[in-house]
């Protein structure tokens, strides 16, 4: 088939902007034909574009060139129309513009199409590995094409809000020294300096201090970021946050800003109003109350400690663990009887033993009386201080772990969200949440080290600066985290600005004078020449778009993501690459001998 040519028509208006006012006037509309539905002397043909769907109506007035066009037409087909609105004879209620269509009077095929491997439905029934493959044509169905739209939403608004709040956007390099920050580096070789290598930014964190350094006492920045690790459902190598810092201020004056950019946001995008400020917790309190430090707190069933209810108890799995230094801890699933049987129960131990718990026993309230699996070595007193601990009445299943502190809270913290979800009980509302006060330091039982929990330019909290070198323990971060759902948004700190505390906080650290210069020199000794005190947080652009458009993962909102090796499916990148580029960069490929 011969394509048309366009011949200087243009599209007056898109598919799914027309409406009852339109009717009489003539308009010009093109897009992808979602299906055509020939019923003899009338064809009918639904056509696509990114801001809904039209019919487009040919019948016995249709001109007899324009008509035959229409019959051969086929889904997918790239095709543009001219003609005048009406009214439809049969009304569909299940479109913005069901109530009217196109009376075509000039048709124009512009492409063909294939018969495409899955359906263009809202619904796709095909896998998400074809999906990604043919990934263009994904993104014309309804859901993901809302998300992408969406998306630009949240990015329009972003730079709106913070400009309006006098922050300045300034775009940092892609090409950078490789310094540690918590992850590892993509690495980019350079042709010039062979054997040297450029890395691609885990984050902007030493260019934006600097430009606090240089002035901007406002930045902001749409800034893509990389990180080469193992992908889960809210995790891409390459990501964009929304990156900011401000000089002259407290951790208070950057929560002020990230709470009003928060309600602007979803108030304009969604139509909702988050209420602040919003609620805080600390690092110890989250973990003691829900096992996690990034909670969901859309539901209760908080975290309880019963050890000092069974530290003497003649259940020896619970004495013992308190006796050696362990915690006996549970949670309280209300009216869970009915979907927790003995055999669910079971299910969830076997979870429970997979992250890392040695057992998990339980109390199920089915009957009017407690069946309990330790029950037999337990005094009356005590099982009854255990029911008031946990609050429990009839209807109810606890479940109770004992072992290590850490231990006890990430497996407790694990089964809430596995039961909640079993349960149905999580409510759909948005749940922000403050994080504060973490420890500066975590140990490590292989090395018998502490290691630092944040990138090195975090500062202490001012009253915990004495311990430094005595009781790291006892260090607390100026650091915070914003929480959405029980998803981490955002991570954000008050920098250290004196080069003296710097100095002292490599050290602490492991770092050698030497190491530090080598490696952060030329932000330290930025530092000499008059630091203002600053702080800022950088909010994961993609992870706030997956939540507000309630998609399954960080995927959905991405054009054109990664799978969980990191490849891409749809161009095939990584890719080998032929051996001149190879030679030009000096880099020889090695393949290791089984």
């Amino acid at each position: 088939m011969k394509l048309d040519r366009m011949n200087g028509l243009k599209r007056t208006d898109y598919c799914g902007t027309l409406t009852k006012d339109f009717i009489g006037k003539e308009v010009v509309v093109c897009g992808w034909v979602q299906r055509q539905r020939d019923l003899g002397g009338l064809i009918f043909i639904d056509l696509r574009d990114r801001t809904g769907i039209v019919q487009l109506a040919f019948d016995d007035n249709t001109e007899k060139e324009v008509f035959d066009k229409a019959f051969v037409i086929r889904s997918e087909y790239v095709v543009m129309a001219k003609g005048s609105v009406r009214m439809r004879s049969s009304i569909n209620t299940e479109i913005p513009t069901g109530e009217i269509e196109v009376e075509v009077k000039e048709l124009k095929i512009l492409g063909e199409s294939l018969t495409p491997p899955f359906e263009i439905l809202p619904d796709s029934n095909a896998n998400e590995e074809l999906r990604l493959k043919y990934r263009y044509l994904d993104l014309r169905r309804t859901p993901l094409k809302d998300n992408i739209l969406m998306r630009h939403r949240v990015a329009k608004v972003t730079r709106d809000y913070f400009d309006e709040n006098g922050f300045i956007e300034i775009e940092t390099p892609t090409l950078i020294k490789s310094t540690p920050e918590g992850a590892r580096d993509y690495l980019v070789p350079s042709r010039i300096h062979k054997g040297s290598f450029f890395a691609l930014p885990q984050s902007p964190q030493m260019y934006k201090q600097l430009l606090m350094l240089s002035g901007f006492d406002r930045y902001m920045q749409i800034a893509r970021c990389y990180r080469d690790e193992d992908l889960r459902a809210d995790r891409q190598p390459e990501f964009t946050q929304i990156d900011l810092e401000m000089s002259f201020v407290e951790k208070e004056d950057v929560f002020a800003i990230a709470e009003g950019y928060i309600k602007r946001l979803f108030k304009e995008v969604l139509g909702v109003d988050i209420k602040t400020p919003l609620p805080r917790l600390t690092y110890t309190d989250a973990l003691n109350d829900y096992g996690s430090d990034k909670p969901d707190t859309r539901f209760e069933m908080k975290i309880k400690d019963l050890s000092d209810i069974v530290k003497d108890c003649g259940f020896s799995v619970f004495a013992d663990t308190v006796k050696n230094g362990g915690t006996v801890r549970a949670i309280n699933a209300e009216n869970a009887t009915a979907i927790y049987t003995r055999k669910e129960i079971d299910k969830l131990t076997e979870e429970a033993k997979g992250i890392g718990a040695k057992g998990l026993a339980f109390i199920r309230w089915n009957d009017d009386e407690p069946t309990c699996s330790f029950a037999k070595f337990m005094t009356e007193d005590e099982m009854k201080a255990i029911y008031e601990r946990l609050n429990m009445k009839k209807g109810d299943v606890a479940l109770i772990v004992a072992d290590k502190k850490n231990t006890v809270l990430s497996v407790l913290g694990a089964l809430r969200l596995t039961v909640a979800k079993k349960l149905d009980i999580i409510p759909k509302q948005y749940n922000f949440l403050w994080i504060t006060e973490f420890p500066f330091f975590e140990y490590n039982e292989e090395t018998g080290n502490w290691d630092a929990m944040h990138h090195p330019f975090t500062a202490p909290l001012d009253e915990c600066i004495p311990y430094l070198d005595t009781n790291p323990e006892k260090v607390f971060a100026n650091a915070y985290d914003l929480v959405l759902n029980g998803i981490e948004l955002s991570s954000g700190s008050i920098r250290i600005t004196d080069p003296e505390l710097q100095a002292h906080m490599f050290r602490a650290l492991g770092l050698s004078d030497e190491e530090a210069n080598e490696k952060f020199g030329f932000l330290t000794g930025a530092f000499k020449y008059g630091a203002p005190p600053h702080g800022g947080m950088g909010i994961g652009l993609d992870r706030i778009c997956m939540l507000m458009c309630e998609a399954e993962s960080i995927r959905d909102v991405i054009a054109f993501p990664k799978v969980a090796n990191s490849s891409e499916l749809m161009s095939g990148a990584p890719a080998n690459v032929d051996k001149q580029q190879l030679l030009d960069l000096a880099i020889a490929i090695t393949k290791d001998e089984e």
